[in-house]
């Protein structure tokens, strides 16, 4: 079992969304307590062989780092209000309750506060789905926040550190 996996689901390289992602997973994993490196899937690389008839030996080690993951941060730009089709295409591809015993901390970038219910309304219902356990509040980071951005995540981790830090303690004691 890997201990925190950064997931994002921004299908450019380099983009501003794994630079959050990135950060968030840190700040987060400071705070509760997560001593493990930080393991990261860019779906921006995976992209091309998601929807490949052929099995991609990328594809593969991915999905299983996130299915073995005690925290997984997921984070995608927002796109037409919930989060991007490769995201989606990718997350499908785990059978039933996959990450089940997994943290998820869903997290979306967005252009516009409008759709900052996006990131609990859509993201976070298709991760219980999977059988993670999902803290609230899910972050929804408006792309002009992001010049405070440490400020913002440290609100952020103070909120969810805590349950995220009681999880993985309970997932060691085996419960």
């Amino acid at each position: 079992m890997s201990g925190l996996v950064a997931l994002i689901g921004n299908p450019r390289a380099g983009s501003r969304t794994r630079t959050v992602a990135l950060r968030a997973a840190e700040v987060v994993g400071g705070r509760a307590g997560l001593t493990e490196p930080l393991e990261v899937v860019d779906l921006a690389a995976l992209g091309p062989h998601l929807l490949s008839p052929t099995p991609s030996p990328g594809v593969e080690v991915a999905l299983e780092l996130v299915a073995g993951a005690r925290v997984l941060l997921v984070a995608s730009p927002t796109y037409k209000a919930t989060y991007t089709g490769l995201l989606k295409a990718f997350l499908d591809r785990l059978p039933p309750r996959a990450l089940r015993g997994t943290v998820a901390l869903p997290l979306l970038v967005m252009g516009d506060p409008r759709h900052a219910l996006a990131v609990d309304v859509h993201l976070r219902p298709l991760l219980l789905e999977l059988g993670a356990t999902v803290p609230t509040p899910g972050l929804p980071l408006i792309e002009a926040q992001i010049p405070d951005l440490d400020a913002v995540l440290a609100e952020w981790a103070d909120q969810v550190a805590p349950q995220v830090a009681a999880s993985v303690l309970r997932q060691g004691a085996g419960t």
